[in-house]
């Protein structure tokens, strides 16, 4: 069994071998492994800081994203009330042209009938004075077919005209 036993030179060997193993990886060896570990700590605490920041971000873009929605909306129902004034009004505008112009052809319709009235009154008045001056022409014909009643009325009116003047 001695295979099993170590002997105490090699046992003191190892021991020394092991604490200056020690010695050197705390010397040279754990400083740099402590301070990789220290980094990558940081590293790891930095990137769960840019996660909450970005998932903030994300919050807050969210939230910026419903007000942008919420304005369009109203700025949305806002033009349409808009366009709806704005259709009343042109309504209402052409409406009232449209009673201006009717105006304007009732009023023009009324002139040009009562020049229409007029023109007729002043035809009807040359056509009776015409028909007068015709009948007035027979009757003078027929009363004036001999001599002697063209001589009586020649005088009578030759006497209205002396006492005129």
């Amino acid at each position: 069994m001695e295979l099993f036993t170590p002997d105490f030179g090699l046992v003191f060997w190892m021991f020394v071998a092991v604490v200056l193993m020690c010695v050197i990886l705390g010397k040279f060896a754990w400083p740099y492994i402590i301070k990789s570990m220290g980094d990558r700590a940081d590293l790891i605490d930095k990137g769960v800081l840019y996660a909450q920041e970005a998932k903030e971000q994300l919050d807050n873009a969210k939230s910026e994203a419903d007000k942008f929605v919420l304005e369009a909306k109203k700025q949305q129902s806002e033009i349409l009330r808009e366009a709806a004034r704005m259709k009343a009004q042109i309504i209402e505008e052409a409406k009232e042209a449209a009673s201006l112009e009717a105006q304007k052809v009732m009023d023009a319709a009324k002139v040009a009938i009562e020049q229409e009235r007029k023109e007729a009154e002043l035809q009807f008045r040359n056509e009776v004075s015409s028909f007068a001056i015709q009948i007035a022409e027979k009757l003078l014909r027929d009363r004036m077919a001999d001599k002697n009643a063209q001589s009586q009325l020649v005088e009578k009116l030759l006497d209205e005209i002396e006492t005129k003047n």
